[in-house]
């Protein structure tokens, strides 16, 4: 299945940093504690909808990408 993105390319390259930061800061800051396995794991859900452009909780507040 194929995804429209929703995400423009300013919006993308912050969620990919901060995506990294959230997995550094969790895997590393908080090693061996759930609360950092917690961070990381959402750190990782934000660097994929970085590296695909499309996050499926914008697809449902009905967000769109202008049409160019």
């Amino acid at each position: 299945m194929f995804y429209r993105k929703n995400l423009p390319g300013w919006e993308r390259a912050a969620r990919v940093i901060g995506g990294t930061a959230m997995v550094a800061c969790g895997l590393l800051g908080f090693q061996g504690l759930p609360i950092g396995y917690l961070i990381g794991a959402a750190g990782g859900v934000t660097l994929m909808t970085g590296f695909f452009g499309f996050c499926p909780m914008c697809a449902m507040a009905g967000r769109r990408l202008p049409l160019s």
